[in-house]
């Protein structure tokens, strides 16, 4: 029996995805679970209409990532930070300062959680951080931490 999941199922395929499965397994489990539709006429072209829709989507969220990227690439993020007389920065720069600073400097807001820093940044100097934009695109940029 072919059915549409509507949520993740384990070992069985991700949402929106058309999977045959014995007939019992779907009537008195998946169905009733509300993990999945019967695959009729209307539930497939339904199906097929919502991956239009969600292929658009990703097309322009690549638009928009790729437009990101050529920002934050074009030149390095600069941070303040105290330091002392060494050229050591009194704590340690964060992905919280770096997702402030290119909210004030690029324009773009983009979430802590989403930034890692390359090592510990305890010192004056350029440095790298990845960006993970989700589905496989990482960005690696630099940034720049000066004295004030």
């Amino acid at each position: 029996m072919q059915v549409i999941l509507i949520k993740d199922v384990d070992n069985l395929g991700s949402a929106h995805e058309l999977v045959e499965v014995r007939p019992g397994y779907a009537r008195n489990y998946l169905i009733p679970q509300k993990f999945a539709v019967e695959a009729s006429g209307g539930n497939l072209k339904t199906m097929q209409e919502r991956q239009k829709q969600m292929a658009k989507r990703e097309a322009k969220l690549m638009a928009e990532i790729a437009k990101v990227t050529e920002v934050l690439k074009a030149s390095p993020v600069k941070l303040g930070a105290k330091t002392g007389t060494s050229g050591k920065i009194f704590g340690s720069v964060t992905s919280i300062q770096l997702a402030r600073a290119i909210r004030e400097q690029k324009g773009y807001e983009i979430d802590r959680r989403r930034i890692s820093l390359v090592g510990d940044v305890k010192e004056i100097g350029t440095h790298k951080a990845q960006i993970d934009f989700g589905k496989d695109n990482v960005l690696e940029i630099d940034f720049e931490v000066v004295g004030e």
